[in-house]
């Protein structure tokens, strides 16, 4: 999308334009923010992989709490930009304005106060992620630093949506992008050449996160954006319930997600260290290609929310066949190759520690068989969560990390093993693709039927 049109100029293509060309281009620019984002993630792995096992196995600590941010972050982010798409498709600009405001401030003042508490109890907060005595020391390096930065990262994550649902993922791709080759460039200067360890990854991952918020913040404006101005901040309650409704499923899924990393460290922390940090790098990996998937689908939310607010319910329909049999291709063929090499894969972090080698490698083709699931999971988390069905959204979000993936890795291990624990996420996504399928037809049919009223009406109009 032409990056210089104005309001009028964005409203006419987002309804009007091909969806999967639409789609295509505003999904490019988020799957580079998505890829870079977990790459540099994976940087952090590669990188304080090299220190020790148990450094490794700090990271899959300190990603919970990384998790809880993002949770955050992504509930106003997520919630701000699914309302203000759909109040830019009703032309309600000035509202939007006031949304975007207030979900902004609101994440940098929850933000403050989590690195508050966060810092005030850090050793019991690492301890109660799941860490060892061996991997706390390199944990307690690691978190102290995020949690200086959790006020601007939280805000991050809220300007990125916004930016995004507007259909300006290119500036939002310019911040994110920019945050994450710095951090590539930082960590091996402070981890081996200042000599920081685990601290200095978090040191360069707070540093790249700050430069990527000023970045994000001026681009807020541009190309017919709305401006962030605290005049049109607001605690009206219409705003925030609109907020929650919207952004609920993605706190569902964060959190969950961070309780389901603390799940698997406990699950995995019998078999030791070695066992944490295999999980630790596979839990990496398939967030990094799931980041492609979800950066498609974020492709997807602002086409979806401007034609549902725009009353075009067909292209809604037609968007969402496009991004689930588009995201099944990619993801069957991504996971054909991870399984195949998966030897390769894993070696690249830890080959010089052969039991890290044979559990992440196990664990990584388990996961490769069910991962193609997650095409119409996330897709259809997605065309709830952006069309206002919070409840229904919630419940999908939930699934993957939380409803199935909790139970599975606190009673499978007991049952299997160490293999009770490579096989839980696996078992977690057939169960949620289940419960996932029917949500998303019977949605369907609504928008099918809805499509028909608004035919009928037209006709009645043009007969008029």
């Amino acid at each position: 999308m032409n990056r210089n049109v104005g309001a009028e100029e964005k409203f006419r293509i987002m309804t009007q334009a091909p969806v999967e060309r639409l789609i295509c281009s505003l999904a490019a620019p988020t799957i580079v923010s998505m890829l870079i984002s977990a790459i540099y993630n994976m940087a952090d792995t590669f990188f304080i992989s090299k220190i020790s096992t148990s450094a490794s196995g700090a990271v899959g600590i300190s990603f919970s709490l990384m998790a809880i941010i993002q949770a955050l972050g992504f509930t106003i982010g997520m919630g701000s930009g699914n309302y203000i798409s759909r109040l830019l498709g009703q032309k309600e600009r000035k509202y939007a304005s006031c949304v975007a405001a207030t979900g902004f401030f609101t994440a940098l003042l929850l933000g403050a106060m989590l690195a508050l508490l966060g810092l005030l109890f850090l050793n019991p907060l690492v301890y109660l992620l799941g860490a060892t005595p061996t991997i706390a020391p390199h944990a307690r390096s690691y978190i102290r630093y995020i949690l200086i930065g959790a006020p601007y990262m939280m805000a991050s994550f809220v300007l990125n949506n916004i930016l995004r649902f507007q259909g300006s993922a290119f500036f939002a791709m310019i911040g994110i992008a920019t945050g994450g080759v710095i951090n590539i460039i930082l960590d091996p200067i402070f981890i081996f050449v200042f000599k920081m360890g685990t601290g200095g990854a978090a040191l360069a991952t707070i540093i790249s996160q700050f430069i990527s918020f000023l970045i994000l913040y001026w681009n807020s404006g541009k190309g017919g954006n709305i401006k962030i101005k605290f005049k049109n901040f607001s605690l009206k309650w219409e705003i925030y319930k609109e907020i929650l409704k919207g952004g609920l499923p993605s706190f569902f899924r964060q959190v969950l997600g961070s309780i389901s990393m603390i799940c698997l460290n406990f699950s995995a922390r019998p078999y030791g260290d070695a066992a944490i940090a295999a999980m630790a790098i596979v839990t990496r990996l398939f967030q990094f290609a799931m980041s492609a998937v979800i950066g498609f689908g974020q492709g997807f939310q602002p086409v979806c929310g401007f034609n549902y607010g725009a009353r075009k319910y067909e292209r809604v329909l037609k968007a969402f066949w496009f991004s689930v049999k588009t995201a099944a291709v990619f993801l069957t063929v991504l996971s054909f190759f991870g399984f195949s090499f998966s030897r390769q894969i894993i070696s690249i972090f830890r080959k010089e520690d052969i039991e890290v080698l044979s559990i992440g490698v196990k664990a990584l083709r388990f996961q490769c068989i069910t991962f193609p699931l997650s095409s119409w999971i996330i897709m259809t988390n997605m065309l709830l969560q952006t069309i206002g069905k919070g409840l229904q959204a919630s419940i999908v979000s939930a699934s993957r990390q939380g409803l199935f993936f909790i139970p599975a890795v606190v009673v499978l291990p007991r049952l299997f093993g160490l293999i009770g624990v490579q096989i839980s996420q696996p078992v977690s996504d057939v169960f949620s693709f289940l419960l996932a399928v029917p949500m998303a037809l019977s949605t369907l049919k609504e928008l099918e039927l809805l499509s028909k009223e608004e035919k009928s009406i037209a006709g009645l109009k043009d007969a008029i």
